[in-house]
């Protein structure tokens, strides 16, 4: 049983939905809440408007059915765990709605990924996608068949920056987490010629990319800079790539315990829920994401 501390910030939430990749959600966000000594709480969202034909209502048969089974979910979750510290919560919604309303008071949302499942598209992509776009506190997303091993406690945290204001507030995230590991930190900043030639025109294929590179350096550490003081605590290592980001922090998700993003990019549309490069980490990382966010934003 976890002995806590009295909760200092809002709960971790856990949405669960009774597949594979549940437990895993549920282990990573114990862990969370230890190392923050903060509440967890369990979700289990029904649905039931789903279940409405048209105008014609679901019988009393299957919403009780439907009900007794999200019970069942979080009765077996809950049994795992060995905490009556544990809340849990069953919402009518669907997963998203409920997950986005229960973000307002959290300090992370957490979601688990099952592959090759009817669930994917559920916990994998259309609800972290939701909550990237629209939660008012940062999203997990738990990937990776190693980041509960002994040795990935070694591992380092990976944030990926661009300059954006979105990267800054990964920045915060990322130091926050570092910190509370005990583990070093990786600034990745990717770039690619692609992106160099719509910068600088038909003149890029003469362009010094050394002097681009320095740039780019000085970019990240001045970036990195603004943060650093708050936590001494946490060696950072500055990593400058001339690569496709989602490639680059796909290989470092590898050997990393966490890659951190921002919820959209340099350059990025408001209405758009999620950048391209946390789209392929939440579905292909090695290991778990978290996607920073501000609340409101």
């Amino acid at each position: 049983m976890t002995n806590r501390t009295p909760p200092t910030a809002g709960p971790i939430v856990v949405g669960v939905d009774g597949s594979t990749g549940s437990p895993a959600a549920v282990t990573w966000g114990l862990q969370a809440a230890d190392r923050y000594g903060t509440s967890l709480t369990l979700v289990h969202a029904l649905g039931l408007p789903d279940y409405y034909l048209g105008a014609v209502p679901p019988t009393d048969e299957l919403l009780h059915k439907v009900r007794v089974r999200g019970e069942t979910i979080l009765r077996e979750m809950t049994a795992r765990l060995d905490d009556p510290a544990v809340d849990t919560r069953l919402a009518d919604e669907p997963a998203a709605s409920a997950l986005i309303e229960a973000s307002g008071g959290a300090r992370l949302v957490v979601l688990g990924t099952t592959e090759h499942s009817r669930f994917t598209a559920l916990f994998g992509g259309s609800v972290t996608t939701a909550l990237a776009g629209h939660a008012r506190c940062p999203v997990v997303s738990v990937r990776g068949k190693t980041w509960d091993l002994p040795g990935a406690r070694k591992r380092p945290v990976v944030v990926g920056i661009d300059g954006s204001a979105a990267a800054e507030t990964a920045l915060v995230a990322a130091f926050t987490e570092a910190s509370a590991r005990d583990a070093e930190l990786i600034a990745v900043h990717a770039w690619e010629d692609v992106s160099a030639s719509r910068s600088f025109g038909d003149s890029a294929g003469n362009y010094g990319w050394s002097a681009f590179t320095e740039s780019a350096r000085r970019m990240v550490a001045e970036q990195v800079a603004k943060f650093a003081g708050a936590h001494p605590e946490v060696t950072v290592r500055q990593v400058v790539v001339q690569e496709e980001p989602r490639q680059e922090l796909l290989r470092w998700s590898v050997k990393a315990q966490l890659i951190v993003v921002g919820n959209r990019g340099r350059g990025g549309f408001r209405g758009l829920l999620l950048g391209s490069t946390g789209q392929t980490l939440v579905h292909r990382a090695a290991c778990p994401v978290l996607i920073a966010r501000t609340g409101g934003s």
